[in-house]
């Protein structure tokens, strides 16, 4: 199967250059390697000069397409026609050698398969049980496997407000558990949800949808709203024997506070794609955890490590929750 590699960068030389050098070494290597950099100076341009790599086409955009959702449209259309599968990549991951190997071995094990994602293994601590292992409430269990549960997670539960749905499928009241709960197994899941830069799709995904402008800039929660929508029209499956790495490179984030408004009013914007007409109950526990998860980072600033960043977020999530109330956003319609 043939397939493009797409990288949307911004100001992330180095981290892309140890990225694009796990590539060099993969057991299948892209068709083509298409960097989109919506950089403002031309560290990027020059690293990639200095090294060379195979089948890559490098594009620096202009503020028209400058932003994580406008980059990957960039670089959908200009994808080869005689090519299958689009992958999609952060520029700050680095991949086991048998990466994309996997990920397309996927596709010819689920041929209903419209989206295949790969799986972060540098994040969490996970632990084999038997199958038949109680967890402890501050423990999440699934498939043989256990791992120490985060607190806003543990006081979730406690207070009936945890996710009902496996991970990677969200609840009606939205906020469930991501693809990162899914354990080392080596198995394949099929999912509702997949992270994008740990992303791939048929390249006939691309002729029904595209990745919404909404999501403005960093984009957070865009990979959500995309693969919600893919998910309605077709399967979507997660394979944890694709693995990567994942290094949260800081340059190119937005500021707490601009991220804290984006998690209440990106994280709405989400829920209401999925359900576009939730039940009371479905108001009443989305807005209860998103409420609870402002608190948690306000308590932060009072005791935490980084306090001035937590005050800022949550801040911006309180304003992000205020603004819905006169200034929701408003969903797009793509069929």
């Amino acid at each position: 199967m043939k397939f493009s590699l797409i990288i949307c960068t911004y100001m992330r030389p180095e981290p892309l250059l140890k990225l694009l050098q796990s590539v060099q070494i993969q057991s299948f290597y892209p068709d083509e390697i298409l960097i989109i950099d919506g950089s403002s100076n031309n560290e990027t341009k020059i690293i990639l000069e200095e090294n060379q790599f195979e089948n890559l086409k490098y594009f620096l955009v202009d503020d028209v397409n400058r932003g994580l959702t406008k980059q990957r449209n960039f670089g959908i259309d200009k994808v080869g026609e005689d090519l299958e599968i689009v992958c999609f990549l952060d520029d700050d991951t680095v991949l086991e050698t048998d990466y994309f190997q996997k990920i397309l071995e996927t596709y010819k094990l689920f041929p209903d398969a419209l989206g295949v994602g790969g799986y972060i293994c540098n994040e969490i601590k996970w632990e084999k049980t038997s199958e038949d292992y109680v967890p402890k409430n501050n423990e999440f269990y699934y498939d043989g496997w256990k791992r120490t549960d985060g607190s806003r997670f543990i006081l979730r539960k406690k207070l009936s407000l945890d996710s009902n749905c496996p991970p990677g499928f969200a609840p009606n009241f939205s906020h469930g558990r991501s693809v990162g709960f899914l354990p080392p197994s080596d198995k394949v899941y099929k999912v509702e949800q997949l992270m994008g830069g740990v992303s791939s799709f048929r390249k006939s995904v691309f002729d029904k949808l595209s990745f919404s402008n909404y999501f403005e800039g960093y984009g957070l929660y865009e990979d959500a709203d995309f693969t919600i929508r893919v998910s309605k029209i077709g399967n979507l499956y997660l394979n944890t024997s694709a693995k990567l790495s994942h290094f949260h490179a800081s340059s190119g984030r937005p500021n707490q506070y601009k991220y804290g408004k984006m998690v209440v009013r990106n994280g709405w914007y989400v829920w209401r794609v999925k359900n576009p007409n939730p039940e009371l109950k479905d108001h009443f526990k989305w807005n209860a955890i998103t409420i609870l998860l402002t608190i948690i980072r306000f308590s932060n600033a009072l005791r935490g490590t980084k306090k001035k960043e937590a005050f800022t977020e949550a801040m911006g999530r309180t304003i992000g929750w205020w603004s819905l109330l006169f200034n929701k956003p408003k969903i797009e319609n793509e069929n």
